[in-house]
């Protein structure tokens, strides 16, 4: 097959097969961060000098991090290199290649974390990574599938019109991540520890940033929630001309209150372990899961109709905000 044929099918089935792997990668690190484990294994990218130690307490949880970033990174590799051969849109390429450039990145602050000791800056950087090549990873996974192949571009207005409105809902999303990650790795998680008040308080004293962020974060998800909802409201509307981006925005409306929920959760529970970890996965599927949603509002987008070129600039710019 040349370089200017559609993708395959396998290719299709690999990048959504990669895809479920990063998410459970992103699992694999929230229990890290959770149980206390990130420097249960104080060496890297060895473990106590050792390829596979003995896996008891934390180093279970570090080194099986590390043992799924493995994989993870062993098939975006494959990806890259499927994708080079048989990916005939440059544009759609360079989404492959871009995981791969971040997984090798996201590999280097991984080991900084443990080798300097888990300062904050690192370690939220390497979260927020993590989330990129996740989207990335996402968004290949969505254009190379056969249903993106074989929809006609354009034909739906009401997308177009939803298109910008998906697109900063999904910015908005990963920004509630990213402070969220800067509240974990800085350990406010319990700045303020009830709800659904904040120390007693609908609007607490914020002196410091330790209990700013933790706040910030509270509002971030009220925000969220509001952005997620009146965005699967209008794509309701428009179910008869667009079914899969109402299908996919019902989704997210559910999916985001799910998330709400855990968050509270996270708090009541004083951050138990699995909570955590759940919330942490379910930011990761909302943020998959309405990058999908902005992608098909695109695809649908008779503004967006001319080429698939059109496209790119729009993926590039999403994903690497």
């Amino acid at each position: 097959m040349s370089r200017t044929e559609p993708a395959t099918p396998g290719l299709a089935r690999f990048a959504k097969a990669t895809a479920v792997a990063t998410f459970f990668l992103l699992m694999a690190g929230a229990s890290v961060t959770s149980t206390g484990s990130g420097l249960a294994v104080p060496d890297w990218p060895l473990s106590y000098g050792k390829v596979f130690p003995r896996m008891t307490g934390g180093v279970l949880f570090e080194h099986g991090h590390r043992m799924i970033a493995g994989v993870v990174a062993t098939a975006m590799l494959v990806l890259c290199v499927w994708a080079w051969r048989r990916e005939g849109r440059g544009w759609a390429r360079g989404l492959a290649f871009a995981a791969g450039a971040l997984v090798l990145f996201q590999a280097v602050l991984g080991g900084l974390t443990v080798i300097l000791l888990l300062p904050p800056p690192v370690s939220v950087a390497h979260a927020a990574t993590a989330m990129l090549v996740f989207g990335l990873v996402v968004s290949f996974a969505v254009v190379t599938s056969r249903a993106w192949l074989a929809t006609p571009r354009g034909g739906s207005p009401a997308a177009a019109r939803l298109a910008p409105w998906a697109a900063t809902t999904t910015v908005l999303v990963f920004l509630q991540i990213f402070v969220g990650a800067v509240m974990r790795h800085l350990g406010a998680g319990l700045a303020f520890a009830d709800f659904p008040l904040a120390g007693g308080k609908l609007f607490p004293a914020i002196p410091t940033f330790f209990l700013a962020v933790h706040f910030y974060h509270r509002v971030g998800a009220v925000l969220v929630t509001l952005a997620v909802w009146a965005l699967a409201v209008a794509a309701s509307r428009a179910a008869g001309e667009a079914p899969r981006v109402a299908g996919l925005a019902r989704a997210a409306a559910l999916l985001v209150v799910l998330q709400f929920a855990l968050g509270a959760a996270s708090v009541l529970t004083r951050l138990h372990p699995a909570i955590t970890v759940l919330h942490h996965a379910g930011g990761a599927a909302l943020f998959g899961l309405l990058l999908t949603l902005t992608l098909w509002c695109y695809r649908l987008s008779p503004a967006r109709a001319a080429a698939d070129r059109d496209v790119a600039p729009v993926l590039a710019g999403e994903v690497a905000r």
